[in-house]
């Protein structure tokens, strides 16, 4: 049996996250997706244990750049300096285009940056796209 792929999504816009949510459903392997609305309520779920103490970390976080109380880079920063979490591969999944946000999410150590599309259609193919990748191409980290 394949394991399933904790997966955890920081997102603030609900049409996102739900989006997010049918593009994952009957994916292979099998995705638990966990949502964050932004960087602090990520933080807390990583850092002071989550609700239920027996749930798995994620395997693969999906960040947003733009949030209130805690942006995608601040939160990456924090990431990056945990020991426990450091190895947790963070995409970035943003609708920004720019130049400077890509190279300071990268200076941040950001595993990748891919662009949202607008359309929803696109929008859960290049997701599945990434998830492919991460699951058949790559090799992730243990899981903590």
């Amino acid at each position: 049996m394949t394991p399933v792929l904790e997966i955890l999504l920081v997102e603030d816009n609900e049409g996102d996250v739900e989006i997010t949510r049918r593009a994952l459903s009957g994916c292979e392997p099998a995705c638990n997706l966990s949502v964050a609305n932004d960087g602090l309520e990520a933080l807390d779920l990583l850092t002071k244990r989550r609700p239920n103490p027996g749930a798995r970390p994620p395997q693969l976080i999906f960040l947003d750049l733009n949030m209130p109380r805690m942006d995608g880079k601040a939160l990456l920063e924090e990431l990056k300096k945990d020991q426990r979490l450091k190895t947790i591969p963070v995409i970035m999944f943003t609708s920004s285009h720019s130049p400077k946000d890509i190279r300071e999410c990268f200076e941040r150590h950001a595993s990748a940056y891919v662009v949202k599309p607008f359309d929803g259609k696109a929008f859960g193919t290049v997701l599945r796209q990434v998830l492919t990748f991460w699951t058949e191409l790559s090799r992730l980290p243990p899981a903590l």
